[in-house]
């Protein structure tokens, strides 16, 4: 059977104080309404679609990367607010024959084992509801359950009596029937209510008089259907998030220092005995292989970090693989095209950018190397920067095994030096230095003695 997922994303979230629609405010990176595509594209058959309303080109634009192989996407225009019946209702005329699901696209947390179950309840005499238990249920609607307790209505809170509001089981606002009884319900909402709009959950009432058993079913955890109105709400979920990820890798043989301060931002692949220190961010797809350490304060993107691999405090990664036993750090900035060789080691206050550092290179100190390739075994001295732009375009500095590159040298790309050269502190270098050459490239020191240093005049 076909499966048609419904992502209502057409609030403006004015409590948001935003001029963002509320379902493109960031949780763990990624924009809310992305993660509810992300987890309904992993089901079965899934094809989706996004009603959108404020801000529209926005969120389409925003989700024009959401779709990938198997992944069917689509769009439709909720053009004026009237709830969501009328939301729903705008995805008509595209779905198919199978079964319907309706998601939100401010309720990032849904997990798909959780759909996937709503989902095995639905069948030409069933329909499905995800109910949640809670402690204090103000503003959510109510579950009516009859005195056989099938459930036969979902009253909101506005429209419910004391008795009524004294119930604990709330709509999630999340269900599931088939498309057939969909198209027959929605024709016949109503608006006669407090807020005069066309509330989907009208439809529960519909499928008890047709006859059409509810089968309700709850979350193995409430923060699952947690939406988001306002910042608050947002900043809150953000740390039920991470905490679901600090868990999952303390699992997989993590060791976080505190988990509650750290954060990951995309995804993770990890092997065993690794060490991560207090706020650490992990961004995109990061990488870690066996026995990495990562210092405190760290922020790594889109890297990969080989077997033994330290990252000391502060220290930037982006774009960047560090080879087996290297480390880097504190104060380091790794940024796209770096990569280092085994047991490489980059310093404080080092920047590199597509640069090789082949096995063994040792950079230590305040130096910039950019556009370069480096051999095994070199050393580059404190203050070292490869000067790879001329004002208008990148050239690349060539660096040999087992060179010794002094203090403070600029190297004027493009330019090579080759194997075990030798560059003498203080020198800037021009043209190419070969095998086992010494290169000084200074000015001549000049001594004047007797010399006077300034004095101050006397003020006036």
């Amino acid at each position: 059977m076909t499966l048609d997922v419904v992502i209502l994303a057409a609030g403006q979230g004015t409590r948001m104080r935003s001029k963002t629609p509320k379902v493109l405010h960031k949780l763990a990176g990624r924009p809310l309404v992305r993660h509810v595509v992300d987890t309904a594209a992993g089901l079965e058959n899934a094809r989706l679609h996004v009603v959108v309303g404020h801000g529209g080109e926005t969120v389409r634009e925003a989700l024009s990367n959401a779709t990938g192989p198997g992944r069917q996407l689509g769009f439709c225009e909720q053009a004026e607010q009237k709830g969501t019946g009328h939301a729903v209702a705008q995805a008509l005329d595209g779905l198919g024959d199978g079964k319907v699901l309706v998601l939100y696209g401010d309720v990032p947390l849904i997990q798909a084992r959780t759909l996937e179950t709503l989902l095995d309840g639905v069948d030409d005499t069933h329909m499905a509801l995800l109910t949640v238990t809670l402690d204090d249920p103000t503003g959510y609607g109510r579950i009516v359950r009859n005195d056989k307790d099938a459930v036969v209505a979902i009253v909101e809170q506005k429209d419910a009596d004391a008795g009524q509001r004294a119930i604990r089981e709330c709509n999630t606002g999340i269900m599931a029937m088939t498309a057939e009884r969909l198209r027959r319900w929605l024709p016949e909402l109503s608006s006669e209510n407090a807020q005069g709009e066309y509330y989907l959950t009208d439809v529960i009432a519909m499928a008890a008089a047709d006859g059409i058993e509810v089968k309700a079913t709850q979350p193995s955890s409430p923060v699952e259907v947690e939406g988001i109105n306002d910042r608050r709400q947002l900043a809150a979920l953000e740390r039920a998030y991470q905490r679901r990820q600090a868990e999952r890798l303390m699992t997989a043989g993590v060791s976080l220092a505190d988990p509650a301060r750290f954060d990951l931002r995309g995804d993770v692949t990890v092997g065993r005995d690794i060490q991560i220190d207090v706020n650490v961010i992990l961004e995109g797809q990061v990488t870690l292989e066996d026995d990495v350490v990562i210092g405190p304060n760290c922020v790594i993107k889109d890297s990969i970090l080989r077997r033994g691999a330290v990252v000391k405090a502060n220290s930037h990664l982006e774009g960047a693989e560090m080879g087996e036993g290297s480390d880097c750090g504190p104060f380091a900035r790794l940024r796209p095209g770096t990569r280092l060789g085994a047991r490489a080691h980059v310093g404080n206050f080092v920047e590199t950018k597509n640069a090789i550092l082949s096995d063994g290179v040792k950079a230590g100190h305040l130096s910039y190397l950019g556009d370069t390739e480096i051999g095994r075994d070199t050393n580059i001295g404190a203050g070292t920067i490869t000067c790879n732009y001329d004002g208008a375009n990148k050239h690349r500095t060539r660096i040999g095994e087992a060179v010794f590159i002094g203090s403070n040298s600029s190297l004027v790309a493009p330019v090579t030096i080759g194997n075990g050269a030798t560059i003498a502190a203080g020198s800037t270098i021009t043209r190419e230095v070969k095998d086992d050459e010494l290169a000084i490239g200074r000015s001549r020191q000049v001594v004047k003695q007797g010399w006077q240093r300034p004095v101050k005049m006397p003020k006036s």
